[in-house]
């Protein structure tokens, strides 16, 4: 860690602490909200209308919903040659395939990289989310590791990726506790597979295949001591946090503190029982603490808040693209 940040508030550790507390003095029991979904929608884009500030918490789902599915017809599109030589189902189980050398690996990854970062998403979910709030004093903190916020437009200032970047290689070396932008290598590594661009710039295969190797001299090498390159993603102890994650902890933190008595609304949106700890857990503790704060949460079959805070809470079951489709709808009068 930067020395410039060791002194700096962290709102990735001070919230899951935050949580982790709430969570073991909530009462028993779980909550789906009050009223009718339609009316949580209409109470929830009222909320959007009337709040101080918005904080985002956005998990796989929010990605999900926005196209950029791991399996299914987007896989076998681009990944179909892997899936039969190597019986691979999905693109994330993909990334802990043993393949048997290093070209082979990192195609890949070339592939894995590009479909899930330098591309924009097939539905505009991040788009309207970002209709909803972009009037509003707001910042996002993810999970998601594919960059798919500023892609939309979202202001980098107030976004915290916390599990790292798709767009990110770190150093194999621990005493190397920085990030590399991959992006060059990147299409470079799609290129030497064989891929080419369509008439919007978006590398396709072509008729004849491509291959699933890239060249030796290709395989990416660490620029600052010629060390093996992983990817910046939070998987175990080794995760680089480096100067940009401590800015964006501490902008978090800092956006929390300052709104901490407002009328804010935490929305959360395809956060799964992964990482609970991460938003889920900060979320309800935060609104716990703020009677004139409100939880929202968006989730396909996993929509609900502790009892203890159900007055406050907003939870809408369902695809969380149609919901925020249908909250930016003209058609959403409300009464």
């Amino acid at each position: 860690m930067s020395s410039n940040y060791a002194n700096r508030p962290n709102g990735y550790l001070e919230m899951i602490q935050k949580g982790l507390s709430a969570v073991r003095s909530f009462h028993p029991g779980l909550s789906v909200g009050t009223g009718t979904r339609d009316e949580q929608i209409i109470r929830l884009k009222k909320e959007i209308q009337s709040v101080d500030d918005i904080v985002i918490g956005a998990g796989a789902g929010l990605s999900t919903a926005a196209g950029l599915t791991y399996s299914g017809e987007r896989f076998d599109k681009y990944f179909g040659d892997f899936a039969a030589r190597f019986g691979i189902s999905d693109i994330y189980s993909g990334g802990f395939y043993p393949f048997p050398d290093n070209e082979t690996r990192w195609a890949w990854w070339a592939r894995h990289i590009y479909y899930n970062r330098y591309i924009d998403a097939p539905k505009p979910a991040y788009q309207k989310l970002r209709a909803l709030v972009q009037d509003k004093d707001y910042f996002v903190i993810t999970t998601n590791v594919d960059h798919q916020f500023q892609r939309a437009g979202f202001d980098k200032k107030r976004l915290f990726y916390t599990q790292g970047d798709y767009g990110l290689f770190q150093s194999v070396n621990p005493a190397i506790q920085k990030t590399y932008d991959n992006r060059e290598w990147v299409m470079q590594a799609m290129q030497a597979q064989g891929f080419v661009r369509d008439s919007a710039g978006v590398f396709q295969i072509p008729q004849g295949g491509v291959s699933m190797r890239i060249p030796t001299a290709l395989i990416p090498k660490c620029p600052d001591d010629g060390s093996d390159i992983i990817m910046n993603l939070r998987a175990d102890d080794s995760f680089v946090e480096d100067e940009g994650w401590y800015e964006a902890a501490a902008a978090y933190a800092d956006f929390i503190r300052i709104h901490k008595n407002l009328h804010t609304l935490y929305l959360e949106i395809g956060v799964g029982a992964n990482t609970p700890v991460i938003i889920k857990y900060p979320f309800w503790a935060v609104t716990a603490e703020n009677p004139k704060a409100v939880y929202a949460c968006l989730n396909y079959d996993a929509a609900f808040c502790p009892k203890q805070i159900e007055g406050q809470s907003i939870c809408i079951d369902g695809d969380a693209g149609d919901i925020l489709e249908f909250l930016c709808s003209d058609n959403m009068k409300l009464p």
